[in-house]
């Protein structure tokens, strides 16, 4: 009877191994490259809304009205819009 040293050695051990390892990194790809197009779009969505500040403030809303409307933080806004005047 084999042991497991023994059953470590043979072709189809270290076939069966080598096919598991391949599938293992093709599947951890696919979920980094999911986890990649998630972020991004997060990131998309978030420069969106940084983008339409300034746009906002010319059309006289607060700076509270356009975080509560944006879904920013109140910091979030005031900064954007003090970037847009030091510019």
């Amino acid at each position: 009877m084999f042991g497991f040293k023994e059953l470590k050695q043979t072709r189809y051990f270290q076939e069966v191994a080598q096919e598991a390892r391949e599938q293992g990194r093709q599947e951890g790809r696919q979920e980094g490259r999911q986890e990649g197009r998630q972020e991004g779009r997060q990131e998309g969505r978030q420069e969106g809304k940084l983008e339409a500040i300034p746009r906002l403030l010319a059309l006289g809303l607060t700076v509270e009205q356009i975080a509560e409307a944006l879904g920013l933080s109140v910091e979030q806004v005031q900064q954007k819009a003090g970037e847009q005047t030091s510019t």
